[in-house]
């Protein structure tokens, strides 16, 4: 019951803040045609999930219950991957070729990399 708990929490919590920050993001934009803020919480989310998995992989930091309530629970609820597929889908239907085009090869390419980007930050501060 517990785990169940702590990803419900993380995800609450992990859900809000997407809302928030893609929302932020969205309205600062110059085009509202693409998906700028999902982008920014996906790449966000990257670097963030390769950071923890860095830290609880290489040096034991979060055990069982905190890597569900962060990174199961959290970054879960952050996350917007369904979102991605969806905005993709639908500048395909409205023929936007171009723009969903750089919206999937920039999800996955920025995504990687911040991934990366994270674990070799998370490597640097603890070594």
């Amino acid at each position: 019951m517990i785990k169940l708990l702590l990803v419900g929490s993380g995800g609450f919590l992990g859900s809000v803040l997407r809302y928030l920050a893609s929302g932020a993001v969205q309205s600062a934009a110059r085009s509202a045609s693409f998906p700028w803020g999902t982008l920014a919480v996906n790449a966000t989310g990257c670097l963030a999930i390769g950071f923890l998995s860095h830290l609880a992989e290489e040096r034991g930091v979060l055990g069982e219950e905190q890597r569900l309530l962060l990174v199961t629970g959290f970054l879960g609820g952050y996350t917007t991957f369904s979102a991605y597929g969806n905005e993709t889908f639908l500048l395909l239907r409205e023929g936007e070729t171009a723009l969903a085009a750089a919206n999937a090869l920039g999800q996955v390419a920025l995504g990687l990399a911040a991934v990366w980007a994270g674990r070799v930050l998370a490597h640097m501060l603890w070594r």
